[in-house]
């Protein structure tokens, strides 16, 4: 690593569009870390960005940013490079936080904690959701023994939008439609909030404006349902869509059902980002957590902080890979 000691470590920012802006703001304001440079194919973006830390420097690539003797990199870039430029970032003795997906496939992802472990760099990767103060406090809950066994999950997420960027729907670059994009974060919040127990059976259906798809390759879904049946007994369903006539703008939701009670974690009124989460108790709820919460750049802070402590490869990353591994199973 480049930082002396007693020096805050120098991070830099691939990608700077509005998610790359929004995590580099917030890991800015955490003060853990300097910004040293920044790189944006969009000079109106780079612009932007750079007028949160006025003493990065703007570059014009990857190699360019690598060159400023960086301790961290911070990836927002296209899903379809995120796992290669994860790797010329570790194999430069790197630590990396990079957007989700890590990888197109489990395969991908694999290399990535591989190199990782390997070069003993940290590696954290923007499942945001967990950050919730939401679902923070019902894995305690359901961690601590609160629902009994937990033996059905039921888990949602619908974007009435869909992608603004055209990548989103080459299959070869984001490695996968609405489950890739959507599905990704109900299946770790399923699999990190149960503890992730093995995966033994998936079944899936995947759409593309109503027309049944085969292979990943045959095109990006918009919709897709899928059954995971978990090692320790439990019934997992999960949905994801884009552009579904849902009547809000989203429909987010993840319920959780046990036999000594049941609790969910649910957006408000539609919306992105407000959520509430609650224990049931028969027809009686016990309410956790209401907006408002500043979320989004939670996952990124936390791997400052880590980064700024000194901390390196965390085992618990292995768990990308079964994430991955699930959603490679779900596109079979």
């Amino acid at each position: 690593m480049s930082a002396s000691l007693g020096a805050k470590p120098r991070v830099g920012f691939l990608g700077v569009g509005w998610i790359g802006r929004h995590r580099m703001e917030a890991v800015v304001r955490s003060e853990q870390v300097q910004v040293v440079g920044l790189s944006d194919p969009s000079a109106d973006a780079a612009r932007e960005a750079q007028a949160l830390a006025p003493g990065a420097k703007c570059v014009e690539s990857l190699d360019a940013l690598l060159g400023l003797g960086l301790d961290g990199l911070v990836i927002a870039t296209p899903s379809a490079v995120h796992a290669e430029q994860s790797l010329r970032a570790l194999e430069r003795g790197v630590s990396v936080f990079c957007q989700k997906p890590l990888g197109r496939s489990a395969s991908e992802v694999r290399r990535v904690v591989d190199a990782a472990r390997a070069k003993d760099r940290l590696l954290g990767v923007d499942l945001s959701y967990r950050f919730t103060s939401g679902m923070r406090q019902l894995r305690e809950r359901i961690q601590a023994g609160a629902l009994g066994h937990v033996y059905a999950v039921n888990l949602l997420f619908h974007n009435a939008y869909g992608p603004d960027k055209a990548w989103f729907y080459d299959p070869k670059q984001a490695g996968g439609g609405c489950v890739m994009d959507l599905g990704i974060h109900l299946v770790d919040l399923a699999l990190w909030t149960l503890g992730f127990p093995a995966v033994e059976a998936v079944s899936s259906r995947r759409f593309a404006q109503g027309r049944p798809l085969g292979s990943r390759e045959e095109g990006v879904e918009d919709f897709a349902a899928a059954q995971l049946l978990l090692g320790s007994g439990t019934a997992v369903q999960l949905a994801c869509s884009w552009k579904l006539p849902a009547g809000c703008d989203a429909v987010i939701e993840a319920a959780f059902y046990g036999t000594q009670g049941g609790a969910a974690f649910r957006n408000v009124d539609g919306s992105f980002h407000d959520f509430t989460a609650d224990l049931f108790h028969g027809t009686k709820r016990e309410r956790l957590s209401t907006p408002p919460d500043a979320w989004g750049g939670r996952a990124a802070v936390e791997w400052a902080t880590r980064l700024a402590e000194g901390e390196r490869f965390d085992a618990e990353a292995a768990r990308l890979v079964d994430v991955a591994t699930t959603l490679d199973r779900l596109y079979a």
